[in-house]
């Protein structure tokens, strides 16, 4: 083949090539994770962040490259999940940038708008670093770019981006000394690789397997709906939860100074709540709760015509959550099983958000006051998709997020940005000590939001968490050598103990930590522990550390046996 054009139809067919072929390497990706612990997840973060773009790409009919670019942007944006995702939704965001205003692309187009995707995934991180996903798509992107001749096709060009993917991936171990020391090469510029890798060898004419399970989201009706729910004597009490993609037409309006912001005020002024708006080159995406949808629609028919549209009836929606948590549900509870309505007659004015594992730890963040807990944690990452629909739930002015987990901060402050129906401030918790120690100090008795943001900040100074689980493979670490189905123990991103017991590694843990300079000690028991390793554990501390108080807690959580928390 000698392709010398992208269009949009060509665009769809490589996307879905490299999705599936990234979803097939997604447990080599995963591996790759420098901690030789049950939690890589970066394959399939990033397999669920393109997949979840290509759910906006069903119709491979589009013959735009400017259309379908924009329309998978705007899918990965809310469908990212993890650091690695959020990156790969922006590398794609920036992609689309740069195919704004073309039908088609030429090579030295594509060339540019992966200059741009590059540019866009850095901005995105507050503190990039080199020997990532960032480096490699860069200097790709750079290589390959300076490659071409007149005499270039897709396939050359895509041949030179690939060769210099896998150079570049190659040289990560040298400029991260973590992944020298695990042997390892960064698992995120992997996964780009993969993708791309799919792309050529569909250019190739080699058959790619068919992608399957990607469109299923949080998100996504998992059961046939009752319509039983809603009949002739019914009354429409929350109205409808409205989505649609809005092609912005020249005809109409101008694309280019088209204001976001003008029409979230339009769609206030008209009653609607929980909005989510925001414009990908000529297509714009909006969310939007109302009880007129026909009302909103027909307004935005002034400016564009619809790619897409979907209405649901949340009165209907509602009494199928009420049916479910008739019989699941204890009275009370909060969280991701019973969760507030959101189109209450009034905003509060606070609400927390927060994420976690383990029906212990989220029983314990819900009585210190979450509001919302979404499920996830380690090796289950939301989706900016999920802290979406947790603020619509809360129903509050003023939304505090506590993410718990380095790898979910971006996602939460991703989903921050597209949020336009409240003022959500995201609290860069990294683990569930650091969450556990905000929420005991949460008050909002000040009643202003930055005071109450710096008060969870300032609690979480000063506290510790450590970790422990079981090792998957042989490894060297910190100049710890570690065997297969060791117990090893964490703080953050370093390993300071290994033992064959898993108690063992806890009491080395805790001496590595000085736990005794700590007044104390919070233990979150995972779901595998047994009651005699707990009295055993419990005895020795209490031993050892007699001047500190031990507090004790079934977490219930997968992959870590213990998290230790120290105050």
């Amino acid at each position: 083949m000698s392709t010398r054009t992208l269009d949009g139809q060509t665009f769809t067919r490589l996307i879905k090539s490299g999705a599936a072929n990234l979803k097939a390497n997604a447990g080599i990706v995963n591996e790759l994770n420098v901690f030789p612990i049950p939690d890589g997840d970066t394959g399939e973060n990033m397999s669920l962040t393109i997949g979840g773009g290509l759910r906006y790409l069903e119709d491979d009919s589009e013959n735009s490259v400017e259309k379908t670019s924009g329309l998978l942007a705007d899918g990965m944006l809310l469908s990212a999940r993890g650091n690695s995702g959020v990156i790969l939704s922006q590398l794609f965001a920036g992609i689309a940038k740069g195919l704004n205003g073309k039908d088609t692309a030429t090579v030295s187009e594509v060339a540019e708008a992966l200059k741009e995707g590059v540019k866009n995934a850095y901005s995105a991180v507050i503190n990039p670093t080199e020997g990532t996903i960032l480096t490699v798509a860069r200097e790709a992107a750079e290589y390959a770019a300076a490659r071409i001749t007149p005499e270039s096709t897709l396939e050359s060009f895509g041949e030179d981006y690939l060769s210099e993917l896998n150079a570049s991936l190659d040289r990560t171990p040298e400029l991260l000394s973590v992944l020298k020391e695990a042997g390892v090469v960064d698992s995120g510029g992997a996964g780009l690789y993969y993708i791309v890798e799919g792309i050529m060898r569909t250019f190739k004419g080699e058959n790619m397997p068919e992608l399957q399970g990607e469109a299923e989201t949080a998100g996504s009706p998992s059961h046939s709906i009752d319509l039983s729910g809603f009949d002739e004597n019914s009354v429409m009490t929350y109205g409808y939860c409205t989505e649609f993609l809005l092609q912005l037409q020249n005809v109409k309006t101008d694309p280019a100074t088209f204001s976001i912001d003008e029409l979230t005020e339009y769609l206030e002024s008209v009653g609607g709540d929980s909005i989510v708006a925001f414009k990908n080159g000529t297509v714009v995406k909006v969310h939007v709760h109302t009880m007129n949808p026909g009302r909103i629609l027909e307004h935005c028919q002034n400016y564009g015509e619809f790619l897409t549209v979907k209405i649901e009836n949340m009165t209907l929606q509602h009494h199928e959550t009420v049916v479910r948590n008739r019989f699941s549900v204890p009275n009370g509870k909060k969280g991701d099983a019973a969760k507030t309505d959101a189109n209450k007659d009034t905003k509060k004015a606070f609400a927390l958000v927060t994420v976690a594992s383990g029906d212990g730890i989220k029983k314990a963040f819900e009585e210190l006051g979450a509001d919302y807990v979404i499920n996830g944690g380690q090796c289950k990452n939301p989706a900016a998709e999920d802290f979406i629909k947790a603020f619509e739930s809360v129903n509050a002015k003023t939304v505090f997020v506590l993410p718990n987990n380095g790898n979910i901060i971006l996602a939460a402050q991703q989903a921050a940005q597209l949020y336009k129906e409240s003022d959500v401030r995201v609290i860069e918790s990294k683990n569930v000590g650091d969450g556990y120690a905000a929420l005991t100090m949460l008050s909002y008795d000040s009643g202003d939001a930055d005071t109450i943001a710096e008060e969870l900040t300032d609690a979480m100074k000063g506290v510790i968490t450590g970790t422990v689980t079981q090792a998957v493979r042989d490894a060297s670490l910190n100049g710890i050598n570690i065997h297969e189905n060791d117990y090893i123990g964490f703080t953050g991103k370093n390993m300071l103990a290994a033992a064959k017991n898993k108690n063992d590694a806890a009491l080395a843990l805790l001496e590595k930590l000085e736990a005794g300079n700590h007044e104390f000690m919070i233990a979150l028991y995972g779901a595998a522990m047994e009651a005699s390793e707990k009295e055993n554990f419990r005895a020795r501390v209490r031993e050892k550390y007699p001047r500190t108080e031990l507090y004790e807690t079934d977490g219930g959580q997968d992959v870590y046996d213990y998290i230790l928390i120290l105050q």
